[in-house]
């Protein structure tokens, strides 16, 4: 329905049906519960916002965080503590040195570097082109605590497959 009063605005009225089936739950693509460790991860951002709320999340699931606010910051910071680091989760999208290009270094440094690429663009592009480089994994933001717990862990453990 849509009614329409001059001065005032318009107002569309949609209804849907309600469906009497439920969720389904095969399409889920991780577990229902929270997947913890102890483990160091490096976090690098050029969102304070994104740093933030990532520490956060990665505090409350048992692991140590470290914080980059630029691929410079992380590639000084992961020489540093690489024997520290189990895990990169690394943004894509970053003013001055771009997320494939600290890809890149990071490996420079160490080839066998733990590497999540997050990027708010679909994996499409210049974040299947790292995946193809050797990256680990990536997630979209905004990601939820369920899904950024499962990777960290399928990546951790050795057991996450891009395809």
């Amino acid at each position: 329905d849509v009614s329409s009063e001059e001065g005032k605005g318009t107002t569309f009225e949609i209804y849907l049906p309600a469906s009497e089936g439920k969720p389904d739950s095969e399409n889920v693509s991780h577990s229902e519960h929270l997947e913890k460790g102890t483990e160091t991860i490096l976090l690098v951002d050029d969102e304070q916002q994104v740093l933030e709320v990532g520490e956060d999340i990665l505090k409350a699931l048992g692991y140590t965080p470290l914080l980059a606010r630029s691929g410079e910051e992380a590639l000084e910071i992961y020489e540093e503590q690489r024997d520290r680091i189990d895990l990169v989760i690394l943004d894509m999208i970053m003013p001055g040195m771009s997320g494939g290009k600290t890809y890149d270094e990071l490996k420079g440094i160490n080839n066998g570097v733990k590497v999540l690429l997050t990027s708010g663009y679909a994996v499409e592009g210049q974040a299947d082109t790292i995946l193809k480089r050797g990256c680990n994994g990536f997630i979209q933001k905004p990601f939820t605590i369920m899904g950024l717990s499962a990777k960290t862990r399928e990546i951790l453990d050795g057991i996450y497959n891009p395809n």
